[in-house]
């Protein structure tokens, strides 16, 4: 697994460094080489945060942890990222031509009993709309406007299909696709 650290706002250090390889290590073991892990370390005010995004072929794992130091936050960022794929264990499990990596990892995983309780979700409702184009300060606006925590527009300048969304933090986001 190639293991990217990134440190906003301030230096990851050695140890630091051997710990979230440590962490990160166990993913390794079943998805070798595949797999590409991109670790971003920041302080938020008194706090420390710690983004942890987990990429394995086509399927994205992420989880984001603030705790009052960073290797609680690493532990917990972990945690929650093998919470999040016990949890869609079985969904993995029924398709899993398209998740034939997981194999090995889910073999070895327990599952709480809580986990086992979810219930599959399904999609009930379907939605058609034309896209409009417009700049993503506009699209913030419709999408404030709609009262939506996100919306997919025509960008403008780009011609591709954009998406803005708002975020935990209050600010926004953009999504930009390559294709």
């Amino acid at each position: 697994m190639k293991i990217n650290v990134q440190g906003k706002g301030m230096k990851v250090g050695d140890q630091l460094q051997r710990r979230i390889e440590e962490k990160l290590g166990k993913f390794n073991k079943f998805f070798g080489d595949e797999a590409v892990a991109n670790v971003k370390v920041r302080p938020e005010a008194e706090l420390k945060s710690i983004e942890v995004t987990l990429k394995i072929k086509n399927h994205f794992y992420r989880a984001e942890s603030v705790a009052d130091d960073v290797f609680t936050a690493l532990d917990q960022a972990v945690e929650v990222m093998e919470g999040q794929i016990r949890k869609h264990k079985t969904k993995i499990e029924k398709r899993i031509h398209d998740y034939a990596y997981m194999k090995e990892y889910l073999k070895t995983e327990a599952i709480t009993p809580e986990e086992q309780e979810i219930e599959e979700a399904t999609i009930i409702k379907r939605k058609s709309f034309d896209l409009s184009p417009m700049d993503a300060d506009e699209a913030v606006l419709q999408m404030e406007m709609l009262g939506h925590s996100f919306l997919l527009y025509l960008d403008m300048e780009t011609d591709k299909v954009c998406a803005v969304y708002k975020r935990k933090d209050g600010n926004y986001g953009l999504i930009e696709p390559n294709y």
